[in-house]
């Protein structure tokens, strides 16, 4: 099957190889539920590939971890055939409209003359989509549990002021922080460790609030923040 040109055709096909039954063990058992944690890596180890090219210039390995990504959505897409479920050529045809329907200002008649009206009508669309879709439970519960923990925690907040009620400034944020802080300072001077979790969670929850009403990536930050430190080791 070797060939010095592949197709996105002869990619699924191998993927329906390594499937098959004379393909290779591993691959034959994977489920959706296995490949989880893998699809979890293969988009960690894209952003470390978009930090690479930022600071080398080089893009071979952000081409690489991209493959892999799609790798994933082939291999899931390869399993939801075999089930019955859906094919590749479903999710192409589904994101296709997705990407036309939520676009109107490009393929409609819809104006929009900055980015804040096409995000505008891009959750207003969104929300017209989710209609009738029993897995939809309430708009907080639509974010999913399995995004990192402070890029959830945002967008809850985020939400939450937008369609509930209106969350804590930054004045209000800071004095938050500055009162959990001395809990905590308290709690270790009197030998209390149990609340300590506590105390830190608020503390991550409002640093999460900060970043809302900055507009900061708090995932981003302390990953970069990370980095900064172990330069210092290297």
């Amino acid at each position: 099957m070797e060939k010095q040109i592949y197709t996105m055709d002869d990619f699924v096909d191998i993927i329906a190889v390594l499937r098959s039954e004379n393909g290779c063990p591993w691959d034959k058992e994977q489920t959706h539920e296995s490949l989880k944690p893998c699809m979890r890596e293969e988009a960690a180890e894209v952003l470390a590939a978009i930090r690479i090219l930022d600071k080398t210039g080089n893009p071979e390995n952000l081409r690489e971890e991209l493959g892999d990504v799609l790798l994933q959505v082939v291999m899931h897409s390869q399993i939801a055939k075999e089930e019955g479920l859906f094919t590749l050529e479903d999710v192409i045809q589904e994101v296709s409209e997705k990407m036309i329907r939520r676009h109107p200002h490009v393929f409609g008649n819809i104006q929009a003359d900055d980015s804040s009206q096409v995000l505008k009508n891009w959750e207003e669309i969104k929300k017209e989509e989710k209609q009738g879709k029993e897995w939809v439970n309430t708009p907080l519960k639509d974010i999913p549990p399995e995004l990192p923990a402070l890029v959830r925690a945002v967008k809850v907040i985020k939400k939450t002021d937008k369609l509930y009620e209106k969350q804590p400034d930054v004045k209000e944020t800071l004095a938050s922080i500055k009162e959990h802080v001395e809990q905590l300072e308290t709690d270790l001077q009197q030998g209390q460790k149990l609340p300590l979790e506590q105390a830190v969670s608020e503390i991550l929850w409002d640093i999460s609030n900060l970043s809302r009403l900055f507009s900061l990536d708090a995932e981003q930050a302390l990953i970069n923040k990370t980095e900064d430190f172990l330069e210092k080791y290297e």
